[in-house]
């Protein structure tokens, strides 16, 4: 289940293909830290995307459609029945995918940045069945197309984002009247000492090598993969408008946390 279903929610060789681009980039970074810059997720050695993908799609298959999405209040009723859904910074297209394939009546977009992952997406799409129902486009966070999404969703990127209250703000235009963002990020305490386990040192290792470098890339604030969740609040509430904030419900990997207008 480990090692070679790669429809097991325990599948983890993913994590091998992430680790190898942060090998890739450790020249790149030691030289951020000298100068303070950058670096962009689309800059990263080229098996970073899809070994991304495939470490977090474990956790998709193990609980997204059976206990994240329940979680929300009334969501699942509204993909049943057909909802428009925007999955922000969707990469791959894991994510878009998985819902999909449990709510056929809904539609489904995803948007990110960078081109060889929404290519990518497409074809998975289309493999797996669903290009009727979902479509992928190059989008930023704080540009793409649509209003009136009855679900948003940021799968552990918020946190990554240059503008994560720019992207926050967006969402809050895009989003229907009576609909629901479901932002899911990595577990983290807004305690620093309560993050120093074993799975606090895999995110602020990753954190490190990925996540700042790609935020400070455009001068964003580094949020970070252990943001915490009074720090994610003040990004959804203060600076996107969203007067409604929810965790929803918890991993001991992820933080699924919802906002409505």
């Amino acid at each position: 289940m480990a090692l070679a279903d790669e429809t097991s929610p325990a599948f983890v060789p993913g994590l091998f293909q992430v680790t190898q681009a942060m090998w890739s980039g450790e020249p790149k970074i030691e030289e951020n830290f000298r100068t303070g810059k950058g670096l962009e997720w689309g800059h990263q050695h080229p098996c970073l995307f899809e070994g991304t993908e495939r470490f977090f799609r474990s956790g998709y298959i193990g609980n997204l459609t059976t206990a994240w999405l329940p979680a929300l209040d009334g969501v699942v009723a509204k993909l049943t029945a057909g909802a428009k859904v925007a999955d922000v910074g969707c990469g791959l297209g894991a994510s878009t995918i998985l819902m999909a394939k449990a709510y056929p009546r809904s539609r489904f977009f995803g948007f990110d940045y960078h081109a060889g992952s929404v290519e990518l997406a497409q074809q998975r799409a289309r493999e797996a069945g669903v290009s009727d129902r979902v479509t992928f486009q190059v989008a930023k966070s704080t540009e793409f197309p649509g209003k009136d999404y009855d679900l948003i969703a940021h799968f552990d990127c918020l946190h990554d984002m240059e503008d994560p209250v720019g992207a926050a703000r967006w969402a809050r235009q895009a989003i229907a009247a009576d609909g629901t963002w479901m932002i899911v990020e990595p577990f983290a305490s807004d305690k620093t000492e309560e993050n120093h386990n074993i799975v606090g040192r895999v995110f602020y290792s990753a954190s490190t090598m990925l996540c700042v470098p790609h935020s400070l890339s455009s001068r964003g604030p580094a949020l970070g993969a252990q943001a915490g969740e009074a720090r994610l609040r003040e990004v959804i509430a203060t600076g996107g408008g969203f007067t409604r904030f929810r965790r929803a419900t918890q991993t001991p990997f992820n933080l699924i946390l919802e906002a409505r207008p």
